[in-house]
């Protein structure tokens, strides 16, 4: 029998993200003072899954962050049920923010950064919540049981490079694993320097960079344009690169 498409599933639990910018007590500190943040006002989200882009230090991580605590998840990752704090270090951003939420709501949700991953694991395992430690498991086949086995359709899932523990392969594999859940109800904000994630084709990516935040199309994204000039033509790329800086001759001019 088919199944009976939701009259809502296009819809997404969060539509939309606004700073609330009239309580900001002072937008020249931190993490008011990173662009894409101070200038944020408000930032639709692509209904199943919106990449965040852009440099190091440009409020990705700031901003998913935020968007977690906000939604009700643990501020250092893990689910509304997985509470803890090793080290407390979350912006005030998140007690600017504003979810709008859509007609639906999640009935699940987690926030995964790779950095805590360790973390969350010992705290799953501490609770007698895992048939067995997710430890034993490397790095990366950790991360995909994870989101094979405890992410389901009726979430609501936010990650912080999530590529970090995962081989190419294992990007692919967990790109097949976000499609279903996606095209099934669940909603993505994914933090990524990745080309191959944010090449999925149903979503939205947005660029933060010294002018705020921006949509952009794939294939004008500097992870997209770097990648393919280099696997084209990788010697001339080693060629600017390892280029040999010209001696001094040490005499005064």
């Amino acid at each position: 029998m088919a199944r009976r498409k939701d009259p809502f599933l296009d819809q997404g639990y969060v539509r939309e993200v606004r700073l609330r910018r009239s309580e900001v007590p002072d937008f020249s500190k931190y993490p008011f003072s990173i662009p894409a943040v101070g200038k944020l006002d408000a930032l639709p989200l692509h209904p199943r899954l919106t990449f965040l882009v852009g440099e190091n230090g440009s409020g990705k991580s700031t901003l998913v962050e935020a968007i977690a605590v906000a939604a009700g998840l643990n501020a250092e990752g893990g689910s509304k049920q997985i509470r803890f704090a090793h080290r407390p270090t979350e912006s005030e951003l998140c007690r600017h923010l504003t979810l709008v939420r859509g007609v639906r709501r999640e009935k699940t949700g987690f926030f995964l950064r790779a950095e805590t991953l360790f973390n969350v694991f010992t705290e799953m395992e501490n609770a007698g919540s895992v048939p067995e430690s997710p430890h034993l498991r490397s790095h990366g086949e950790a991360f995909i049981w994870l989101v094979s086995e405890r992410f389901y359709p009726s979430g609501f899932y936010v990650l912080d490079e999530p590529e970090s523990a995962l081989s190419p392969q294992r990007q692919l594999v967990l790109l097949r694993h976000i499609h279903l859940l996606a095209r099934d109800g669940a909603q993505f904000v994914i933090a990524t320097h990745s080309p191959i994630l944010m090449a999925y084709p149903c979503s939205t990516i947005y660029l933060l960079g010294p002018d705020g935040i921006r949509s952009i199309a794939y294939e004008e994204t500097e992870h997209y344009s770097v990648t393919r000039a280099f696997l084209e033509c990788p010697a001339t790329m080693f060629k600017h690169l390892l280029a040999e800086e010209p001696e001094e001759s040490g005499e005064p001019e």
